[in-house]
């Protein structure tokens, strides 16, 4: 008797010290939980300031997100009872993703994109909630207010919500495809792609005028996602909107900065049905998009363009070859490149002065890196050969000043 006891006690006692795991009833839902968290790119804003985002510590929180007013710290949302979620139930989470508001009425920042997720059905919330309870719990207190007086009032988000934000769950146009209405969900909700990817006012809400027009975001420019054949998504096809979400490159650009992350955390995993979804309604928006400014480029003779061309070929022109054709899915095509030709000058300063590694992904794991010319080239040859960048072999954008690779330096001091 005093065997199969003991056995049955330490059975138990496992039992009561293992993570949770999901029950056989709730298998379903717990899985699909997983992948619309992958959907949310949920783990780039909640990882561990580690850099770990393995199981629980994906969900940790504690990382600083930036913000123009203030770096504001995203909570743990793992099931601990006494720092994250323990004590949510469904209601209290369907809440927070809807409204925007936490179980003890505190209003949370739109950093925390609820406008978007509120087009989440109660039933993919829920699935959300049922796998987030299957993580170990783990504690880590995170101090929530990180904002400097009065904008660390929160009940000021009454207003904010008042003039921005609509509640309401997505409502599939029946004009359209399956698959466009798919894609609609994923970029509209879960995705919540224009939340970088569309400009903001002065209060931090969307410019639905400018709908997916792109701008500045944390030191880099958030490229135009509109049908603009120059600067947006018009001259690709959507076998490469698709080949550039699941791998991180295609022959014509490569993932860096924040959208590195969002296709190694979650584009890179999604389905291929899900990502031609996506494709689908971006190459076929609900509304016109915003026109962008007409440009001319530079001419060749003009001084800033030829000292620009010198640099090019000297610094530039082994990799991304004289004619800015590049190296297809190694080193990126200049040449009409939409990223380049962004109205803001950002990211490719950043690139060109702290040098940058493309996403890696399981589907293209090798990832290229390009070296930092911030120590080699001083403010006045960083900014000519941007501009030669951005007006040669076809390509127009605003010429780059030696200020605006000064303040980029600035920026990056910070910056690691």
């Amino acid at each position: 008797m005093r065997a199969p006891l003991l056995a049955a006690l330490a059975a138990a006692a496992l039992l009561a010290t293992a993570p949770a795991r999901a029950a056989p009833d709730n298998f379903d839902q717990v899985e699909r939980g997983r992948y619309l968290v992958t959907l949310g790119d949920c783990v780039a804003c909640h990882m561990s300031t580690s850099g770990n985002h393995q199981g629980s510590q994906g969900f940790v929180g504690g990382r600083p997100i930036e913000t123009p007013f203030g770096n504001i710290v995203t909570p743990n949302i793992t099931p601990d009872r006494a720092t994250g979620i323990g004590t949510w139930s469904a209601d209290s989470f369907y809440r927070a993703m809807h409204e925007g508001i936490r179980p003890n009425g505190a209003r949370l920042y739109p950093a925390f994109p609820y406008n978007y997720f509120t087009r989440m059905p109660r039933e993919d919330t829920d699935a959300i909630f049922a796998y987030l309870n299957t993580l170990e719990p783990v504690s880590n207190a995170v101090d929530r207010n990180s904002l400097p007086f009065p904008l660390n009032i929160r009940a000021s988000m009454l207003a904010w919500n008042a003039l921005f934000f609509e509640p309401g769950e997505f409502r599939p146009d029946p004009n359209r495809s399956a698959e466009w209405n798919r894609g609609a969900y994923l970029v509209e909700g879960p995705g919540h792609c224009g939340a970088c990817h569309t400009p903001k006012n002065l209060a931090g809400a969307d410019r639905d005028s400018r709908r997916f027009a792109g701008g500045p975001l944390q030191g880099w420019f958030a490229t135009n996602l509109t049908g603009d054949e120059r600067t947006g998504l018009g001259a690709w096809s959507a076998d490469e909107i698709v080949e550039y979400l699941q791998k991180g490159r295609n022959a014509r650009s490569a993932a860096s900065g924040p959208m590195a992350e969002v296709v190694e955390y979650s584009t890179s995993a999604m389905t291929e049905p899900d990502l031609r979804a996506i494709a689908a309604y971006l190459k076929a928006p609900p509304t016109a998009a915003p026109v962008a400014p007409a440009r001319t480029a530079l001419a060749a003779d003009n001084p800033q363009m030829r000292t620009g061309e010198a640099i090019y070929v000297d610094r530039c022109g082994a990799c991304h070859t004289r004619s800015g054709e590049g190296v297809a899915r190694m080193f990126p095509r200049l040449a009409g490149s939409q990223v380049v030709q962004q109205e803001g000058s950002e990211t490719l300063l950043r690139v060109v002065l702290q040098g940058v590694r493309a996403a890696y992904s399981p589907h293209a794991p090798t990832s290229p890196a390009m070296p930092a010319f911030g120590w080699r080239l001083n403010d006045d040859e960083t900014a000519a050969v941007t501009t030669y960048i951005r007006n040669a072999w076809g390509n127009a954008a605003p010429p780059v000043s030696a200020a605006d690779a000064a303040r980029m330096r600035d920026t990056l001091r910070d910056r690691p």
